[in-house]
């Protein structure tokens, strides 16, 4: 008896290159402000995040 051949793993999709998801982006935005919607502009330093906690520095121990 012979032993099974490992198998392998499927092979990953390649990813986009840069250029075409740049230029969909553009698409995208363009399709949007084309249909009424606004970009807005947010000041440096404020989150989307939300429910008020503080994020921990990085490195910082867990207790």
């Amino acid at each position: 008896m012979s032993a099974a051949k490992p198998q392998r793993a499927p092979a990953k999709k390649k990813q986009p290159a840069a250029v075409e998801t740049s230029s969909s982006i553009e698409e995208q935005t363009r399709d949007f402000l084309q249909s009424g919607g606004e970009i807005q502009n947010i000041k440096s330093g404020i989150s989307g995040q939300q429910g008020g906690y503080a994020a921990r520095p990085s490195g910082a121990a867990r207790k």
